[in-house]
């Protein structure tokens, strides 16, 4: 089959791999009809992140047709149309059963290379490093998804393909973001960052009932699809001396309820603050760009809540003193998807959460690699690369 695969730093290539198989009687074959570009592969791509090898296949986030199925699968069967979430689970592990299901116990076949960076292993996710499991990805013409009956999830009739590709990651990473803001009536919510993740963390806060939300980015186009599908309010962080002072202001000197981080380790920003850290990433003396993440802690109101989408690795200058003194809450996790997928569908179904609109430009498998430099660098108004094997 064709795929899309890491052959090193920013070297992304089409090729010809070995089709994937059922190795496990829970497995099941997937024939991929969409899969899409998500911003914390670019952490991989760039080398913030190790343990990739050249030839492995990348891509999280998609959805497809099952193809074949193990004999001990009995939820799902060939033909269906189903989304996966991009971290796999065992559904009967302490973490799957309490729905925490990014922590699976049994779904790292490689839990020593997490263990001295993490502590404990969490769970395997698909085409992201050695480090998560090292499952090959969806970027291809086919996937195999372990566990079948846990982690592919049928498609309503009147949901289209696009539709479903984002329930796959986006959409249930944005979800789980605004559910740990634990929302009430007359909260705001401010997002850092205008991409698939932060986009449907918007929608979902205001789903959830906040009577205000407040997006940071840059990009005009992407400021744009913020007010038009979220109903927020915007920020270029560009235009402004300071956010926090802008924040304060807008939210009457008090700061906003709960603030999302959606950008996580190659935020951009202004600044003495973002000057050092693209230094001290540049030499490898840190992994991460912390800027996002240092402003939504220190414009965040005292007793408020951070949640904290975007990934990252080992970080500098981390001001856990504000975290400590205002008496916040953090909370933080790769997503949940399977807690989330019933509702999710059902929004989808609804038409009250359709994340199509992200998939603001589509390729070919076998221009993989144009559509993820186009993601990367953001050209052309780029916020979401579609792939059709």
């Amino acid at each position: 089959m064709r795929a899309l695969y890491w052959n090193g730093v920013n070297d992304l290539r089409v090729g010809t791999v070995k089709d994937p198989e059922i190795v496990n009687p829970h497995d099941c074959v997937l024939r991929v009809s969409l899969s899409t570009t998500c911003g914390s592969d670019l952490h991989f791509i760039d080398g913030y992140i190790p343990t990739m090898k050249a030839g492995d296949v990348i891509g999280h986030e998609f959805m497809g047709v099952i193809e074949d199925v193990g004999p001990e699968v009995k939820r799902v069967k060939k033909g269906d149309r189903v989304v996966v979430p991009s971290f796999i689970t065992c559904g009967q592990c302490w973490y799957c059963k309490n729905k925490l299901h990014s922590l699976c116990d049994n779904t790292h076949p490689k839990p020593e290379l997490q263990e001295p960076v993490f502590g404990y292993p969490t769970a395997g996710i698909y085409g992201y490093t050695h480090a998560f499991g090292g499952y090959a990805g969806a970027h291809a013409q086919y996937v195999r998804v372990p566990f079948a009956d846990n982690d592919c999830f049928k498609v309503p009739e009147g949901v289209a393909d696009e539709t479903a590709l984002f329930l796959s990651d986006a959409a249930p990473t944005g979800y789980m973001g605004a559910d740990f803001c634990n929302i009430q009536p007359g909260d705001v919510v401010a997002v850092w960052g205008c991409g698939g993740v932060g986009l449907m963390a918007q929608q979902s806060a205001r789903l959830m009932g906040a009577e205000r939300v407040i997006a940071i980015d840059r990009y005009p186009e992407r400021l744009q699809m913020a007010r038009e599908h979220a109903g927020s309010e915007t920020i270029d962080y560009t235009q402004v001396d300071s956010v926090l002072e802008v924040l304060r202001e807008m939210t009457g000197g008090r700061g906003p309820d709960a603030c999302i981080d959606a950008v996580g380790m190659e935020a951009h920003g202004t600044g003495s603050q973002y000057a050092y850290d693209r230094v001290k990433q540049a030499l490898r003396l840190e992994t991460d760009r912390g800027q996002a993440l240092r402003e939504a802690i220190m414009t965040c109101r005292k007793g408020g809540t951070l949640s904290v989408l975007g990934v990252y690795g080992l970080i500098d200058k981390f001001p856990m003193g504000a975290i400590m003194n205002k008496g916040m809450t953090v909370r933080s996790a790769q997503q949940h998807g399977q807690a989330y997928m019933d509702r999710l569908l059902t929004h989808a179904q609804k038409g009250e959460l359709n994340p199509a609109y992200l998939a603001t430009h589509r390729f070919s498998l076998e221009d993989g690699p144009r559509g993820y430099d186009m993601f990367k660098h953001k050209t052309d108004g780029c916020v979401r690369a579609v792939f059709a094997p």
